[in-house]
């Protein structure tokens, strides 16, 4: 059947339809039985594999670029022609699957997913996906195109973000400023997006025969092992355990600070006042000190971060028209992973790579299942293996180890870290109540102005801490920043899980570094074929929502933090 499929995806990057089809028609017609079934599933692989990479090439194109209209083109293409027929097919295929009742034990639980994606199928919803693909190009045009001037030179907005590290209280103040003016010409903009999501959103789950978006996106996500009861109670922990601990965190900071109140503009700045760790001076340089300190993790590692930086699969550094954000995604043919991010030479880019990094890691790790479908554990565990790599790797940092930072600034580095895993869940529960609440009461939120008025309620009760008087206007400027709130509705309480699983992990390499290790690589190998409390639990850890488990970790951080403050 597949005797003149190609092997380089190369050739398969200027397909049409018409040239995916006889494969597809090959495996609808093939009768399923107990003797055709497993060379059946490796040629539905085969396939699957290769439109896997040609979709993930197209659609990351016009984000490494925003600028290139030949790229937009193909994805719109794309979008419009062959994956809407590919959609009909795979649902086509899946249903043969499941009504086979021949599945192998080994994909019993990727088959949920399967399951899933028939329940969710609906033809309608095909012109109504390519929209949403038309809307977010038009999301990610807005924000690749915003520069400033800053002292007589045109930055991006990440590039001056940089400048709210610098002592310089004066400085800081008017960067941020200058940030939000430029992020408030845009709001129309973003709100005319937004509008458009959502009425396309809407459209989509009741196509799908749902009460809400937020149930369509449930399912669509994987998510069968907890529910959004679940989440409540999570955001309910948080409030009663994270928040305090951050706002005893921001209290010590305006204390060693010397200030009557912490600004906007005042929550990135070293407390003591110490200008911003510059781990390195390039790109280049950055690559292979990374590397040294993944080979000090784990050799094995450290080759396959080789490999990457070897073969142009890191785009790391900020540019003008360079979509926003970070991410790793996966070529499924060429077995290789690929990192995108916006690094400006500061601190903080440590923490994106190796994060991204951790990602990559899962992604080589599943390359001993037979079926690329093992592969996709969920995204809740996907966040653990990126985020515990973090911890993991920063025993390493320290220059003596062959990594960036004195053992000062590695002190530094790790309390500014952990400080972050406490603000961080804050803002993470931030943007998953927010997401609750827009898509349980869609019509109201297709508003702009109503979501303002829902994130500056949010605001003032995770972070209590900040000062916003004066500048309260700007305050719903972050949530159009969020790049997932807009692109990737409901997907942000995957981070804070994952944080979560992710400081059990390091709790563990405290007590034993090597084992912790090897329960770490052990759930990375198993892709998704457990459910996803049996990876965390094959990883050391446990999925929890509970304030006992969030309050142990919590305290662990603190403590942490009071020992690192001897050696800062």
């Amino acid at each position: 059947m597949l005797e003149n499929f190609p092997k380089d995806y190369q050739t398969a990057l200027t397909w049409t339809w018409d040239d995916w089809q006889p494969y597809y028609q090959a495996l609808l017609d093939t009768e399923l039985t107990d003797e055709t079934i497993h060379d059946w599933l490796r040629d539905w692989d085969i396939v699957t594999r290769m439109f896997s990479e040609v979709s993930t090439r197209i659609r990351i194109a016009p984000r490494l670029d925003t600028t290139d209209e030949d790229a937009t083109a193909r994805l719109k293409a794309y979008m419009d022609g062959i994956y809407p027929e590919n959609q009909k097919v795979s649902f086509e295929l899946n249903k043969k699957l499941v009504a086979s009742g021949l599945a192998p034990d080994a994909i019993k639980v990727p088959l949920r997913k399967i399951e899933a994606e028939i329940r969710l199928y609906n033809e309608e919803n095909l012109p109504l996906l390519s929209q949403e693909s038309d809307i977010d190009v038009r999301y990610m045009k807005i924000a690749g195109a915003q520069t400033v001037e800053w002292e007589g030179e045109e930055i991006t907005l990440r590039k001056l973000s940089t400048i709210f590290e610098s002592p310089d209280r004066d400085k800081r103040k008017a960067a941020w400023l200058k940030q939000q003016t430029r992020l408030s010409e845009d709001r129309e903009a973003y709100n005319e997006v937004w509008r458009d999501f959502m009425m396309v959103r809407k459209q989509i789950y009741q196509n799908a025969g749902f009460d809400n978006y937020r149930d369509y996106a449930w399912l669509k996500r994987g998510r069968f092992d907890y529910t959004p009861d679940d989440v409540q109670t999570f955001l309910d922990a948080v409030a009663d355990v994270v928040v305090p601990a951050n706002e005893r965190l921001l209290e010590k900071k305006r204390q060693q600070l010397g200030y009557e109140s912490i600004r906007p503009w005042d929550t990135a700045v070293d407390p003591m006042g110490r200008a911003p760790i510059e781990p390195y001076d390039n790109i280049e340089t950055f690559q292979k000190q990374t590397e040294h300190i993944f080979k000090q993790v784990n050799p094995e590692l450290g080759q396959q971060f080789q490999m990457m930086r070897e073969e142009n699969l890191l785009d790391l550094e900020n540019r003008k028209g360079k979509g926003p954000g970070g991410f790793c995604t996966y070529f499924a043919v060429t077995e290789r992973p690929f990192i995108f991010m916006n690094a400006v030479g500061l601190a903080g880019d440590i923490r994106t790579l190796i994060h991204e990094a951790g990602h990559a890691f899962h992604a080589f790790s599943g390359r001993r299942h037979p079926y690329h479908l093992m592969t996709r554990a969920p995204m809740e565990f996907n966040e653990v293996a990126s985020m515990a790599m973090e911890l993991l790797a920063y025993p390493y940092l320290d220059e003596s180890k062959g990594g960036y930072l004195t053992e000062a600034e590695t002190s530094r580095f790790r309390a500014e870290r952990l400080s972050g895993v406490v603000s961080g869940w804050v803002y993470m529960s931030m943007v998953v109540a927010l997401q609750h609440w827009i898509y349980t009461n869609h019509d109201e939120a297709t508003h702009a102005d109503a979501v303002d008025a829902k994130w500056r309620e949010l605001v003032d009760t995770y972070q209590p801490g900040i000062d916003w008087s004066g500048y309260d206007e700007y305050k719903v400027n972050r949530w159009r920043r969020q790049l997932h709130i807009f692109r990737y509705p409901f997907y942000y309480i995957e981070y804070a899980l994952a944080r979560l699983g992710s400081v059990q992990v390091w709790a563990n390499s405290l007590a034993d570094q090597a084992n912790a290790l090897e329960q770490y690589q052990y759930a990375l190998s198993l892709g998704g074929t457990v459910t996803l409390p049996e990876l965390y639990e094959a990883a050391g850890g446990k999925l929890s929502f509970d304030a006992e488990t969030l309050g142990d970790a919590v305290t662990l951080i603190e403590n942490t933090l009071i020992e690192l403050e001897a050696t800062v």
